[in-house]
């Protein structure tokens, strides 16, 4: 196996060297995962009840074949085990891309880089406890004078899982500002010009998450707007393209 180590931004690797680099960061997402996975397995019944917290007293998933509660089970020690792995998964992706950051831009990257699993565990704990409650009470109680609801224990989880997961990505928001404006793509003057374009699309985000009913959504699409405001804050304040030593040069021999 590879060793993985720091690439200076202006070392020349060999596609075979490039591959191997990408490679070792796969081989250690893949044990992140596996670790993750034995220990999520191993606590699964406490896996449960957190899950089962949000639920309305009474209510108790349910499974309707005998290999479901198994098959169930594995199926949701892995969604928990993606969700632990993740910041180390992130992490590895970032740090895969971090050499081709000039020097000065890779300072302004480095603290992105911790500030990922914040924002990440940040979004999952805001899902957990401000989006699942009502949104579980506004599905099962909707027209409940109509439908016998049994809520089954495949749906409910996958529902739960990949909605923390989605909106923790989410809240990566304030990195992917960061740096395309640090690069230059965007200024923070259009950033605030089109702010009603920003929200349009956060809107779309929060409807193709996995969640069906509006109260999600609104509750989705509030953190989403803040953190595009404190974007656009911290992008002024930190966001300006970085210069490059190179160019002090020339300007110097220019004058």
């Amino acid at each position: 196996m590879v060793r993985l180590r720091p690439v200076a931004h202006d070392e020349q690797l060999t596609v075979v060297e490039h591959l191997e680099e990408l490679r070792a960061r796969i081989v250690v997402s893949l044990l992140a995962l596996a670790v993750a996975f034995g220990f999520t397995l191993w606590r699964n019944h406490e896996v449960l009840e957190i899950l089962n917290d949000p639920l309305p007293d009474g209510v108790k998933p349910v499974t309707l074949s005998p290999t479901e509660p198994f098959l169930t089970t594995l199926t949701l020690a892995l969604y928990a085990a993606i969700l632990l792995a993740l910041p180390v998964i992130l992490y590895q992706v970032y740090a895969f891309v971090l050499p081709a950051f000039s020097p000065s831009e890779k300072r302004v990257a480095l603290p992105l880089l911790l500030l990922v699993p914040v924002l990440f565990v940040g979004g999952v704990a805001f899902c957990y406890f401000v989006v699942l409650p009502p949104a579980i009470d506004f599905l099962l109680g909707f027209n409940a004078d109509e439908f016998t609801t049994e809520l089954r224990a495949r749906e409910y989880y996958s529902f739960a899982m990949l909605t923390m997961i989605s909106v923790g990505i989410l809240f990566q928001v304030p990195i992917g500002v960061l740096v395309v404006t640090r690069l230059g793509v965007v200024s923070v003057a259009q950033l605030r010009r089109n702010r009603r374009y920003a929200i349009l699309g956060m809107a779309v985000l929060a409807a193709l998450l996995p969640t069906v009913d509006p109260i999600t959504m609104l509750i989705e699409m509030v953190p989403l707007v803040l953190l595009y405001e404190l974007s656009i804050l911290l992008a002024a304040a930190f966001g300006r393209p970085a210069a490059d030593p190179g160019d002090h040069v020339v300007s110097a021999e220019g004058s």
